[in-house]
């Protein structure tokens, strides 16, 4: 992969340098001067009315942007996150050469109200957090010689029920989360301000006979006061720098006037077509001259001819041949950052798509940071774009008036990007449908959220022809169709879930022929799919909603399948590229989805591995990851060697078959079934070195080695004498690591000459259908929370045999029944209509060890409250009868046992001298 990713990564830097640093320098030589005014701005929270700034105010700290609010309160125990208003302040020093010249203000996004203030006078409001907006300054600032101007952004991501997104399955932090320049023009410019963008729409069209046409559309403004004689020049060059095309045409501006031009370049013959194995980029540099020939504007963008198509019985066609998109949504936030992200760390994500073999970017929920478009261009991972109408809408006219104004904005700021071949402007929009009991009013919002779609898809096909229209559905299509919602778009995404929130795997195969029979005529994408897959958690039977990493590769495999088996699905994205923020989930993450592919701080995981099995076309083999200080393997009563253990590696290969070499020892050939082995091999406690090397018709093609630094949970504790200490998950079958890399074992019923409990029973969730571990509650104080989200009730004992010595005994409690009226996910569906509300139990008991008793009246719920970890730790000799047992003697209410850690601090020897 590293080979990969450094190819991807050069050839993503050289196209970004040619067609954005190149252009820009470029520029600033011209008219056009950019300046990044992002550093060292003045920041705070709640702010007074509206006034002048005249001097620094106390409160305030200094930071750079991008930037959010929302950093550190998302993660914390507290639920809810500060959503209300702040300010950002700046000084600007007048110039004396920027006297001819216009002053912009560019704000890449601000979430989601902004209003810009200059010297204590608002100059413009801007409604919507995930565009960008402009505004001119010039008449605002103080322009005498060295004056120093006052510049106020005051944003708030307040909830407003006239601004989309009302509700969604991320969080919506609050900040100037992109950058923000002063954009310098010439009296004549290009220009849009009203959207947003740079005033020109570039449209490249080929035919079947590759024969091309740029269309190029514009609007200049002249700001001076006399009427201006301009010239506008094209050029197009290729990759190379050699041009293709130039022309020039004469414009007439009247003072203080816009004007809008078009300008069609024809007869370019047989041009190199851009697509994802070839991302051929021109490029059009768009000039404005004076008639003394002075640069007064220039803009440089990207051009790729493609054309593309899509059949609701083929799929998609791209440059008249069928091609499956297969790729993943993003969410644009990262671990430590919000969504206060770098272009840098953003674009990589598209490098690592691209490395995982996909061609396609879902950009979820709402349009994101253009690196990520100009990414997508120069790699070639073609895109849907889509703005943030999640869950629901309000009925009425502002709200419908703010998602024009951002469906426009969305389409004329991302228009130039070739790789852009969807416009999508509705997401599950019936997954909260509002007057659940009243059926009239309900039909009624139905009309409403028809009527919003019907005006959006118009919009949307007058901005832009040639791209297609899409509204992402849920699962409920009886209820879609029955609206007449699948008939607006000219393609209908589907998210869909059997296997997880409900349903099995095998299921997702007759949903997509159900939707198919039901809409024939219609192209249909599968926009979502996924399964949780915390990095944490493994387990050797994986079950639904276990959140393992094991079931969500069992989950993708049984989709990519089925996607890929199908003509008539267009393709897929996996639901998502990477773990994101969602404040308001708990369950084994609290606050994180984490269904994507790479963890929220980018670390791939072995459903990623997968991907680049099924999608690579090159050879690949690949041994999976763990996250933990060492693996781990479990041994028992048929283990032959003492201090050896089972553990099944896993490895992801396209190969015909995989030979598997564990310390330069041959092990055996296994063929991959759906690109995946998991191979059980018995390792000794200590470091091995495993190698596997796929073959393709009998040759050797690919290698991966690995070494693993192997953790034995030992069965006999008696005969082996290599274990240190053991870490046990009680009440729960599946392996943990927790967040100092150490891996917990899941616990066993107690057999003589070993170890585990004597009664009690796991804990599962009242009211629930699912086959679930423990509770899916926010613990409090912790980041392990799946370790104490298990538990054992009514456990009478805990028993250890083992040989005598002096040990160290861990045990730990979290009350899991405490009160908590935890509303279910709106998404799982199988459970949003159970009632989820939890009553205190009383519960009180004893705690002996080796029959002394070292806890009495213990009463977790007294001591710590709910959702919350007590651990109690205690030294113990073990002597004569080599066994150690720990009893819990119930008093009032049941037993409970959440995790155990036993330590060999020193041995029988140690113990004699």
């Amino acid at each position: 992969m590293n080979n990969i990713y450094k190819q991807l990564s050069i050839l993503f830097y050289i196209g970004y340098i040619f067609f954005s640093w190149n252009a820009n320098a470029q520029t600033i030589q011209g008219g056009r001067v950019l300046i990044d005014f992002s550093s060292n701005w003045q920041f705070r929270k709640e702010i007074s009315p509206p006034k002048p700034v005249t001097k620094q105010k106390t409160g305030w700290e200094t930071v750079n942007l991008p930037h959010s609010w929302n950093v550190e309160d998302v993660m914390d125990d507290m639920p809810g996150y500060y959503r209300g208003a702040a300010e950002y302040q700046h000084s600007l020093d007048w110039r004396t050469e920027w006297l001819h010249k216009r002053i912009l203000l560019h704000i890449g996004a601000a979430n989601q109200e902004a209003i810009v203030i200059v010297n204590g006078k608002k100059v413009v409001t801007h409604r919507g957090g995930y565009t960008a907006f402009q505004v001119d300054i010039t008449d605002n600032l103080d322009r005498r010689e060295n004056a120093k101007n006052w510049i106020q952004i005051k944003v708030s991501n307040r909830y407003n029920q006239d601004i989309a997104p009302l509700s969604g399955d991320f969080t919506f932090f609050g900040g100037i989360y992109r950058k923000v320049f002063l954009v310098l023009l010439d009296q004549v410019h290009f220009t849009d301000p009203q959207y947003g963008s740079t005033g020109l729409q570039v449209s490249a069209k080929v035919n079947a006979q590759e024969n091309a046409v740029i269309n190029l559309k514009g609007k200049i403004q002249n700001c001076s006061k006399s009427i201006r004689d301009v010239f506008i020049e094209t050029i197009l060059v290729d990759a190379k720098g050699a041009v293709i095309k130039k022309m020039r045409e004469k414009e007439k501006l009247k003072p203080n006037a816009q004007k809008n031009f078009q300008i069609d370049i024809t007869g370019i013959q047989a041009p190199s077509l851009w697509s994802p194995e070839s991302p051929y980029l021109y490029r059009l540099s768009t000039r404005i001259y004076d008639i003394n020939g002075k640069l007064l504007d220039q803009l440089d963008n990207p051009v790729g001819f493609r054309w593309f198509s899509f059949d609701p019985v083929k799929g998609f066609f791209l440059n008249g041949q069928p091609l499956k998109l297969i790729g993943a949504s993003r969410h644009q936030d990262f671990e430590g950052l919000g969504n206060a992200v770098s272009d840098t760390v953003q674009v990589k994500d598209l490098v690592r798509l691209k490395a995982m073999g996909g061609n396609f970017l879902r950009v979820a929920h709402y349009p994101q940071d253009p690196a990520i478009l100009k990414a997508c261009d120069s790699l070639g991972l073609l895109a849907s774009v889509e703005i943030p109408l999640v869950n629901e809408i309000t009925a009425s006219a502002a709200f419908a008036e703010h998602s024009f104004q951002m469906q426009r904005e969305m389409i004329r700021q991302y228009f130039n990007h070739p790789s852009i071949i969807v416009w999508g402007y509705m997401n599950e929009i019936f997954l909260r449908p509002h007057f659940p009991k009243d059926k009239e009013r309900q039909e009624a919002y139905f009309k409403s959220v028809l009527s919003l779609a019907q005006a959006l898809e118009t919009l949307t096909r007058a901005e832009d022809s040639i791209r297609y229209t899409m509204i992402a559905n849920h699962g409920n299509f009886d209820l879609y169709h029955r609206t007449g919602l699948t008939k607006v778009p000219m393609l209908v995404g589907w998210n869909l879930y059997p296997g997880w929130y409900g349903g099995k795997i095998a299921d997702f195969g007759k949903q997509l022929e159900h939707i198919h029979q039901q809409l024939p005529d219609k192209p249909l994408l599968v926009t979502e799919y996924g399964a949780d897959a915390d990095y944490r958690i493994y387990a050797d039977r994986p079950i639904r909603f276990d959140k393992s990493v094991e079931y969500a590769v069992m989950y993708h495999q049984g989709y990519l399948n089925e996607i890929l088996r199908k003509p008539f699905v267009a393709g897929g994205a996996a639901w998502n590229l990477s773990d994101f923020n969602s404040e308001t989930r708990e369950e084994s993450m609290p606050h994180i989805n984490t269904k994507g592919l790479l963890t929220w701080g980018r670390k791939a995981k072995n459903t990623y591995f997968l991907y680049q099995a099924y999608l690579s076309k090159e050879s690949f083999v690949k041994i999976g990851v763990t996250h933990g200080n060492k693996w781990g393997a479990r041994s028992d009563s048929s283990t032959a060697r003492v201090g050896s253990g089972w553990l099944k590696v896993p490895i992801f290969s396209n190969a015909d078959s995989v030979k598997l070499l564990l310390d330069g020892i041959v092990m055996g050939v296994k063929v991959p079934v759906d690109r995946a082995i998991s191979w059980p091999l018995k390792l000794k406690r200590g470091t091995h070195e495993v190698e596997v090397v796929a073959f393709h018709a009998g040759e050797a093609t690919r290698m991966d080695k690995m070494t693993l630094d192997c953790e034995v949970i030992p069965y006999d504790l008696n005969e082996d004498k290599g274990w240190q200490e053991l870490y046990i998950n009680v009440g729960d079958n599946r392996q943990y690591i927790d967040s100092l890399g150490y891996r917990w074992f899941p616990d066993q019923a107690y057999r003589k000459g070993s170890w585990g409990y004597i009664e009690g029973e796991k804990y599962r969730l009242k009211n629930t259908g699912r086959e679930n571990l423990g509770s899916d509650t926010n613990i409090h104080g912790t980041w392990d929370d799946p370790l104490f989200q298990t538990q054992l009730q009514g456990l009478a004992h805990y028993r250890f045999d083992l040989s005598q010595g002096v040990y160290e005994i861990e045990l730990i409690f979290a009350e899991l029944e405490g009160p908590n009226h935890k509303e279910n996910l709106v998404y799982d569906l199988e459970q949003r209509e159970k009632v989820r509300e939890q009553k205190s139990i009383e519960r009180v008991f004893d705690v002996q060890i080796g029959g002394q008793t070292v806890a009495t009246d213990l009463n977790v719920l007294d001591e710590v409250g709910p959702f919350k970890v007590l651990r109690r730790k205690y030294p113990v000799q073990v002597r004569d009868e080599n066994t150690l047992v720990i009893s819990f003697i119930p008093k009032k209410g049941e037993t409970i046992l959440n995790a155990i850690r036993l330590k060999r601090v020193v041995n029988i020897q140690s113990i004699k001298e």
